[in-house]
């Protein structure tokens, strides 16, 4: 009889934290966020683009694909790839930026926060350097003999091929 009165009790115990974790862990939207834009803050160590910025929109390159935050997100966490965000400015103006890689953080309270290991304006990508860096590394990728020195040559590639599909 203790064996099952244990039993019983555990079971109990087991179905309202379930229930309460289940509770907590619903997917919403988020609710404290102004109906037209959200605050933005994206850098990285070396540049601060926008510190606490209304923006409308921000378009983001992920390891899911890209996608848009708008305001009332669902709050997520991303991780950004070789690509270009857009970034929807509360006067209508669209500026374009591409990144190495980093992080994305959409907060309940409708903030992004982009913090980018390289970041740098489509304008000032010049096309002939990236041709260039991407030649090299392709001939490093193709004469690396060791596996940490292929990777590094397939990263140096694969930020290359989004710089060029972003100029």
């Amino acid at each position: 009889a203790v064996v099952s009165t244990q039993s019983t009790g555990v079971k109990m115990a087991f179905r309202s934290l379930a229930a309460r974790s289940a509770a907590l862990c619903k997917r919403a939207l988020a609710t404290e966020a102004s109906s037209n834009s959200f605050p933005l803050t994206f850098g990285s160590p070396y540049k601060a683009v926008h510190d606490n910025a209304p923006v409308k929109q921000v378009d983001i390159p992920s390891t899911t694909g890209h996608f848009g935050i708008l305001p009332q997100h669902v709050p997520t966490i991303a991780i950004l790839v070789p690509g270009t965000i857009s970034v929807h400015t509360e006067a209508g103006e669209v500026q374009k930026y591409f990144v190495s890689s980093g992080t994305a953080t959409i907060h309940a309270d409708s903030s992004v926060q982009i913090l980018a290991e390289e970041i740098c304006s489509l304008a000032d990508i010049d096309e002939g350097a990236v041709r260039a860096g991407l030649e090299a590394a392709q001939g490093k990728l193709s004469s690396a003999s060791s596996e940490a020195d292929k990777a590094a040559a397939q990263i140096e590639i694969d930020v290359y091929q989004g710089m060029m599909a972003a100029a």
